[in-house]
């Protein structure tokens, strides 16, 4: 039988490549691109590695790239794992909690990326009991848990007894009130003990068969308490209630039918005219954090001082594949009119170094949040079915 769903996506890569370029050349990932006047600025960087900032006005791609954007996001985790060496949300944390489901258009995740989690499983675990609950490692360990879960889920198939290990430990530094504490540190990312909730929760969800053969009261007792945190406490914004709709795909019992049916509401009204979403309309700029965060945010220019709201604002990678995840994840279908105008638009604007631009809620030097803006792009595309489409012109 012909699934209409994948027809019309497929209909809609017809369409888009009837205007672009199919043939890439085969040395396109070979060289990012600089922006001219800060050439030798790199947001990620290793003596093997350069990756060139992100910026506002990086060169839109005449066509899309999958090896591109595979590049990228390669040569990011590489990076910060060799440079930094430890698991961050926002670059090789979403690594792990998102390429092992590409592994049908990738190809499996290189092994060593997994090897590195369970070194800093190990390491996290050797440390005293104040700096494991201490900043932002609460929420740090749930990552860790939540990417060795969705590798176990999307590559070997099967729970790991590493997995069970990090899982048992994510719930050892699970907050009293059902949370995992954390400081308001970068956004969206280790943004809030709610934010990290919402990550245990997905790794719990995603290690197969972990929780339905839970039989440790202990631990089943602290399942329980995560999802009445999240039952009974309201998000701090609209960002927050995404989070929530996200979380409740994997919990049906979360939220209930008409609750679900608002957030969705909610969600579709921040849809920008270009056809995509913005992470700055999902709260105001004093919601997001403590610091400086709300007065950078209100000196951009598309914020209206006088009419304390945002104008002319442009969509951006990160909010646009999410939100597209999120509404198929809550049951919209792919060939929802919105739905496909976003899709439309992630087509679109990809950027001539694979990712797609997101400006950072934080400052204006790194902007890792392209990081997560280029894994839920590709997410989103798999999941209407135009991804595997592609993959043929432009994967490896």
């Amino acid at each position: 039988m012909i699934n209409p769903v994948r027809v019309n996506c497929i209909i809609l890569v017809i369409s888009f490549w009837s205007l672009q370029a199919i043939a890439q050349t085969s040395n396109s990932a070979a060289t990012l691109p600089l922006k001219p006047e800060k050439a030798k600025k790199f947001q990620y960087q290793t003596d093997e590695i350069q990756v060139p900032e992100a910026y506002a006005d990086e060169p839109v791609r005449k066509e899309f790239s999958l090896q591109q954007a595979e590049h990228y996001l390669e040569q990011g985790s590489d990076a910060w794992s060799t440079q930094r060496k430890c698991v961050s949300c926002h670059t090789n944390g979403m690594y792990l909690l998102s390429r092992p489901e590409l592994t049908p258009e990738l190809g499996v995740p290189g092994k060593e990326k997994r090897d590195f989690f369970i070194a800093e499983l190990r390491k996290l675990k050797a440390m005293d009991r104040e700096k494991q609950l201490s900043g932002i490692r609460p929420t740090q360990i749930a990552y860790v848990a939540a990417g060795l879960a969705e590798w176990d889920q999307h590559v070997s198939r099967k729970l790991s007894p590493e997995t069970d290990e990090a899982l048992q430990f994510m719930l050892s530094v699970q907050s009293k009130d059902g949370s995992w504490g954390n400081t308001d540190c970068w956004p969206p990312f280790e943004s809030s003990s709610y934010q990290g909730a919402t990550v245990a929760a997905q790794a719990i969800a995603a290690a197969p068969g972990w929780r339905e053969n839970l039989q440790d009261p202990k631990l089943h007792t602290s399942v329980e308490r995560l999802i009445s945190y999240l039952q009974k406490t309201e998000p701090a914004h609209d960002y927050g209630r995404l989070l929530l709709l996200w979380t409740a795909a994997s919990y049906p019992d979360l939220i209930n039918a008409e609750k679900k049916q608002t957030l969705i509401k909610m969600i579709r009204e921040h849809q920008l005219p270009d056809g995509g979403w913005s992470i700055r309309t999902f709260a105001s700029p004093a919601a997001w954090g403590r610091g400086n965060r709300a007065e950078k945010l209100r000196s951009e220019p598309e914020y209206d001082q006088k009419a304390g709201g945002w104008k002319n604002l442009s969509s951006d990678g990160h909010q646009t594949g999410l939100t597209i995840l999120v509404l198929l994840e809550s049951g919209v279908p792919a060939n929802d009119p919105q739905i496909q105008k976003g899709v439309e638009w992630l087509l679109t604007h990809q950027r001539e170094s694979g990712r797609w631009w997101t400006r950072s809620l934080n400052t204006d030097r790194w902007h890792f949040i392209t990081y997560s803006g280029t894994f839920y792009p590709l997410l989103a595309l798999k999941r209407c079915g135009v991804l595997p489409a592609l993959k043929q012109t432009t994967a490896r």
